[in-house]
């Protein structure tokens, strides 16, 4: 077996600990040989846990990659608004592009990465990882194999958990739109492609609603500071205090706030940087529950419901075929098969391998390096060109959301965002 070499652009949570590590389990399979990262510490850290010369660290992933190319591909894990550049740069360059979700908060730059790959000859796979997973692969397969017939409709719910919603869109990276991405983008981008490829018809037309209700200045406890840690008189009745968090069941979490996973580094985290904020106080505009209504070429019908308070993170899908029908919960790893002719009803349980995402991370690597491998000129499965589509529903919902859901042809959407 050929090893694929790699660079890795980004290298922070998604970089560091979903997608690279691919390559300590699986060394004769994947190389990484070069990493850029602006933040010197985790730079560092990267290089050492990966072995790397010091002449293959960059802080800025222009300089790497104004240097001849070096690797087969290039894994792109930068924050939202700095996915396109490095791509485009990536793709010039001869690099295979791995690219991490969403492809960019811009519908021009995707549809500008989507030919730019088809210009260059290069894979360019977005990391939906979603598609690669034993549950929803699965799924998927009952569904083409016909056993309940044609799909009418499908009702899926994402549970964002209101822990990670606090974490990652109240005080985090993700909870600004002008400095990341959209809520429907940014978090459940996954979700649209994934009804796009269980229906198996192009969207037609949507509809949203959806609003920031809850984490705003006027539901702050009365007195409440601006930091947790600076006496909040509300702490024995938030859910969302940040110190019992991440010194307690969310010390993994903790690990994304600081570089000192210690009490001390944690609590330093917390009185200087934005994981301290009272959730009340924040400056995130995210929205914190979100609907979308879905029609498609085949006159299937789709609802999908985003919300940040549940007590679980988890997907929660009901599939309504002609034949029969699918109901599963991404959490437990098992769905139902009911058949409507023999009334019988089966359950389907799949293996999930450790990695996060359900497997799913491990084994979008894994189908990307054997097309760099053996190309065959066919779309990988989340391919630009697919994953495009899925975006464009995304950014066309988001428009519906801020025109009182008014209902968005995709049609005429995808002419305008192309400039016809």
């Amino acid at each position: 077996m050929k090893q694929v070499t790699a660079i890795v652009l980004g290298a922070g949570d998604r970089g560091t600990r979903a997608y690279a590590p691919y390559s300590l389990q699986f060394p004769h399979e994947l190389k990484i040989v070069g990493v850029a990262e602006v933040n010197g510490k985790r730079r560092q850290q990267f290089a050492q846990m990966y072995r790397l010369e010091e002449k293959a660290s960059y802080s800025r992933w222009e300089d790497l990659l104004q240097k001849p190319r070096m690797a087969d591909v290039a894994i792109i894990t930068t924050q939202d608004r700095l996915h396109y550049a490095p791509a485009m740069k990536a793709l010039e360059k001869g690099y295979h592009v791995l690219l991490e979700k969403p492809m960019s908060p811009d519908p021009e730059e995707c549809i500008r990465m989507e030919r730019k790959a088809a210009e260059t000859g290069r894979l360019l796979t977005i990391c939906h990882v979603l598609r690669y997973t034993p549950f929803w692969s699965a799924i998927k397969g009952v569904i083409d194999q016909g056993k309940i017939g044609d799909v009418v409709s499908i009702q899926l719910n994402e549970n964002v958990g209101y822990q990670h919603m606090a974490h990652s869109f109240v005080r985090g990276n993700w909870r600004r739109s002008d400095r990341s991405s959209p809520m429907i983008l940014a978090k459940s981008c996954h979700d649209l492609d994934l009804l796009a490829w269980l229906v198996g018809a192009p969207c037609e037309r949507v509809s949203s609603f959806g609003s920031l209700t809850h984490f705003t200045e006027k539901n702050a406890p009365k007195e409440a500071p601006h930091r947790c840690l600076d006496g909040c008189p509300a702490e024995p009745h938030c859910p969302y205090y940040a110190p019992r968090f991440y010194l307690g069941e969310g010390r993994d979490w903790a690990r994304k706030i600081t570089e000192t996973d210690t009490e001390e580094g944690i609590l330093e985290a917390l009185r200087s940087g934005p994981y301290g904020r009272c959730v009340y106080r924040s400056d995130n505009n995210v929205v914190d529950h979100q609907v979308v209504n879905m029609e498609f070429a085949n006159g299937a019908t789709a609802t999908f419901s985003m919300c940040g308070f549940t007590q679980d993170i988890t997907r929660i899908v009901q599939i309504m075929g002609t034949k029969g029908e699918i109901r599963g919960n991404l959490i437990h790893n098992r769905f139902t098969l009911y058949d409507f002719l023999t009334r019988n009803m089966s359950e389907i349980r799949v293996h999930a391998p450790g990695d996060s995402h359900g497997g799913g991370d491990y084994a979008v690597i894994r189908h990307f390096l054997q097309q760099v491998r053996h190309p065959d000129g066919q779309e990988s499965l989340t391919s630009a060109k697919a994953s495009v589509q899925s975006h464009l529903m995304a950014f066309a919902a988001e428009e519906s959301r801020l025109h009182q859901g008014k209902v968005i042809e995709l049609e005429d959407y995808a002419s305008r965002m192309m400039g016809g």
